[in-house]
């Protein structure tokens, strides 16, 4: 999708700090961390939400989707890490591409947000 900023920045049209990628999935710094290490796991392919993207064909992809970001958070969190998604306007989710947000790197407090 040409409005889309993952997409963007998935297609190279948007410089962003790579971390690590796989055949499904890119992972980003974020922009705007809220934690010292704060990642973004995004698919490649266009998925507005969660809810979306788990139907029975998917449900493997998703899984992958959260292994990367659970390697990710073990890598970038020495004492721990948090896997966030935002789901909908009251989920706090701006982008409507779907995209787990690792933070590690502090202590997490209880309950966010």
């Amino acid at each position: 999708m040409s409005d889309c900023i993952f997409c963007r920045i998935i297609a190279g049209d948007i410089p962003s700090e790579v971390v690590a990628r796989s055949d499904e999935a890119i992972v980003i710094r974020d922009v705007n961390p809220q934690a010292p290490a704060h990642l973004l796991v995004i698919p490649l392919r266009h998925v507005e939400h969660l809810g979306e993207f788990v139907g029975a064909a998917d449900s493997g992809q998703v899984g992958r989707l959260f292994a990367l970001a659970s390697r990710m958070g073990m890598e970038h969190g020495d004492a721990g890490y948090r896997v966030v998604v935002n789901e909908g306007r009251d989920g706090g989710q701006t982008v409507h591409h779907l995209h787990l947000h690792v933070l590690a790197g502090r202590p997490m407090r209880w309950p966010p947000g």
